[in-house]
């Protein structure tokens, strides 16, 4: 998304059309059974011409405007969700993370039909947003599809004061750092930059590897992308986007600097990473630096830019297409991971009733040749702290921080990976 200065545009009038339109106004005015204000009818028509090109182009009141700004800055009101329209229903792009949203499970794909007894149905994308947004601390139920599921689900939701963390980071082990970019604000690159510094000091200065988290990122602005890409690219093209103005038809170019300087770069991707994170995740692949893991994204390949008006409202307006550095556009295809992971959950099994089969359970096993007194040894178990029996709290802390071994399949599986190309480079 790029912000555009204002301009008047005077393009050629329609004018047997114009008149249809007038005479239905006309008509709307005398006829309907209840008085209509000129400014809503003007502003309904506005909002019905621009939401029938596409789902991202939009009408922005000066409420809407001031909301689309404070959103790009990282702060604003109601549950967390990014949201678009399809058949006539709100569809989760992705929660937010840190969000009522995310905390009450809401998934990428989840399709709303109603906001509290409110059917979505019929309803433009911004009286819905409208609807979720806010007084923090109220409540709003919503009643949702999801695939895979049996019946409507209902989820109830405390809106909230949103401030987005865009970009959060850790360590994973010793020498391989992780990133996670929630969405592309404008400061998302200096933040970025930032994270991998914090990350090189507590590693002595460099790491071997990073996983960078783009899952279920909903994207932002287009610069901010751009910025992500140019921090591990060194030279060639970013991004390029075309449309019909000259505005819409840029070039993004790498700068020759590397904050990893070449050390192998993981990129997780699903179904919920789309717009900026396609154009970042099209970018590192096409230019072969990073190995892009997971499942497929959104789609969404297309430039929205927001045109000021001369009344401090606002039009959003889908401009351009981005292509990848290679040609191929995004949108509706999404990018395919190098290697394709779909999101699971793996569970511990430790306290269940199942006990895995081994070679001594085997009807006439071989016994073990260095067996005393007829009795069979067997080995002692193998634990993660085999050296002492005791455990400091301090100890059992750190390996509460690690979310590696059940929670995230998809990012232990990143870190193994890392760990494999790192020894193949040495």
């Amino acid at each position: 998304m790029v912000f555009a200065d204002k301009e008047a545009v005077k393009p050629d009038l329609p004018l047997e059309d114009l008149r249809t339109f007038s005479e239905i106004f006309g008509r709307i005015k005398s006829s309907y059974v209840e008085p209509v204000e000129d400014k809503q009818l003007i502003e309904s028509a506005i909002r019905g011409m621009l939401s029938g090109l596409d789902p991202h182009s939009t009408y922005l009141d000066l409420d809407d405007f001031k909301d689309l700004r404070e959103g790009t800055s990282g702060e604003f009101g109601g549950l967390g969700i990014e949201v678009s329209m399809e058949d006539g229903f709100v569809k989760v792009v992705a929660p937010i993370d840190d969000t009522p949203a995310a905390e009450a499970g809401i998934k990428p794909g989840d399709l709303i039909i109603r906001l509290d007894d409110t059917p979505v149905k019929g309803m433009t994308l911004n009286d819905a947003v409208d609807i979720m947004r806010g007084k923090p601390g109220s409540k709003l139920l919503l009643t949702i599809i999801r695939e895979g599921a049996d019946k409507p689900l209902k989820v109830e939701l405390t809106r909230a004061i949103i401030k987005v963390e865009s970009v959060k980071n850790k360590m994973l082990e010793p020498g391989y750092g992780y990133v996670r970019i929630s969405t592309f604000q404008s400061r998302t690159g200096a933040s970025l930059r930032e994270a991998i510094s914090d990350l090189k000091k507590e590693n002595d200065g460099k790491l071997n590897g990073m996983v960078l988290d783009l899952r279920n990122n909903p994207g932002g602005v287009l610069d901010a992308a751009v910025d992500v890409s140019d921090a591990f690219i060194t030279k060639g093209m970013i991004v390029y986007t075309e449309g019909r103005i000259a505005d819409s038809e840029q070039k993004f170019h790498a700068t020759p600097d590397d904050l990893l300087k070449g050390a192998p770069l993981i990129v997780l991707v699903n179904g919920g990473s789309a717009s900026a994170s396609e154009i970042v995740a099209g970018a590192l692949q096409d230019q072969k630096r990073a190995i892009i893991l997971g499942s497929k994204t959104f789609g969404k390949g297309s430039v929205q830019t927001v045109m000021p008006l001369t009344n401090d409202t606002a039009v959003k307006m889908t401009t351009a297409r981005y292509f990848t550095p290679s040609g191929r556009s995004i949108q509706a295809e999404g990018i395919v991971p190098d290697i394709e992971i779909n999101g699971i959950r793996v569970a511990s099994v430790e306290d269940s009733e199942f006990t895995p089969l081994r070679e001594r359970d085997l009807a006439h096993h071989l016994e073990n040749g260095e067996a005393e007194n007829g009795e069979e040894k067997t080995e002692q178990p193998v634990t993660e702290n085999a050296e002492s029996t005791e455990q400091t709290d301090e100890n059992t802390e750190a390996e509460a921080e690690q979310p590696l071994e059940v929670s995230d399949y998809v990012l232990s599986q990143a870190l193994n990976l890392l760990k494999g190309m790192t020894i193949l480079n040495r």
